[in-house]
């Protein structure tokens, strides 16, 4: 069944049956570990006020939210400074993997991540992006070549960790070149629902739109959100899953940014963190979930 099919309003009765998976390690201050499954989610959800009978596309949260996930950038923002990758010894035996930041963002917002998984042994690409405002057509072809790349030089499979527009990047290359990915960890991805955003966003995506058609080059444009390359990339996200990849979305219920229910895509595990949406490629518990997912979900290289 597609995720349209399964989520068209996201009525309380379209989502019972999705589990978020019982995770094989122990809970950390910044996520949670032991949820049983959507159902206890949504409990959490209504306690805070969450209508679940509304539109993905009606997505509104508080003033005091929005300012919260503005106010949490600033905790990070000397760690997201641009800067080179680290260079450290890697481990043969340590799964690649490639980052993709999110939207308006570029690689270096994906530094703090990379530089935690190199000191563990992980070789790690940046993933070309910069920054994440163009066609998605045009970006998940710009991706591909990198995945390409990077298996190529390290001969084996590549994880992809990719944060919010990143991670339906990471999921549009995984299905196109299975062969070549190890597994997907998506962090505040709206895979069931790119467009499950804010106001503010979708303002921002409006502007692009409009500088595009006066002539801007390199934004995505109107297409990308109404037109060819909008139904392309829905039906690439709606397509089957590759079952031999392992795939593990993370949501939190505080996002400001985007509806986290869109981020309860079907074919994915899920991992409820704690965090805001701005942060969470930084949040050095998010950090250590992504590092213990891969020793789970990709404990050993793979080579091709």
């Amino acid at each position: 069944m597609g995720m349209r099919a399964v989520f068209p309003e996201l009525a309380v009765d379209d989502i019972h049956g999705l589990a978020i998976t019982r995770m094989p390690f122990p809970a950390k201050p910044g996520f949670v570990a032991h949820t049983d499954d959507v159902t206890a989610a949504m409990d959490r959800g209504r306690e805070q006020g969450v209508d679940f009978t509304r539109q993905f596309t009606d997505f509104r949260p508080s003033v005091a939210s929005q300012l919260r996930e503005n106010l949490s950038v600033l905790r990070y923002a000397g760690a997201l400074l641009p800067r080179p990758f680290s260079s450290v010894a890697l481990d043969p035996d340590r799964v690649p993997v490639l980052l993709v930041p999110g939207f308006l963002s570029g690689d270096f917002a994906m530094a703090p991540m990379s530089d935690a998984l190199r000191r563990v042994g992980h070789w790690t690409s940046p993933s070309g992006i910069a920054p994440n405002i163009g066609c998605t057509r045009v970006l998940a072809d710009l991706l591909e070549g990198t995945l390409v790349a990077a298996a190529q030089t390290t001969g084996r499979r590549v994880a992809i960790v990719g944060w919010s527009r990143g991670g339906t990047l990471g999921k549009i290359i995984a299905i196109r070149r299975p062969e070549l990915v190890s597994a997907l960890i998506t962090l505040g991805t709206p895979n069931t629902d790119p467009l499950a955003i804010n106001p503010t966003l979708a303002l921002q995506l409006q502007v692009l739109t409009r500088l595009t058609a006066l002539g801007v080059p390199g934004l995505l444009g109107d297409d990308c959100l109404n037109g060819d390359c909008a139904a392309q990339v829905l039906e690439w996200l709606d397509a089957d899953f590759p079952k031999d990849v392992p795939y593990v979305s993370a949501f939190s219920m505080t996002d400001a940014v985007i509806d986290w229910r869109a981020c309860l895509d079907p074919a994915a595990r899920h991992v409820e963190v704690e965090s805001s949406h701005m942060a969470m490629g930084a949040e050095p518990a998010v950090i250590d979930l992504v590092r213990s997912l891969l020793i789970d979900i990709a404990p050993e290289a793979v080579t091709l």
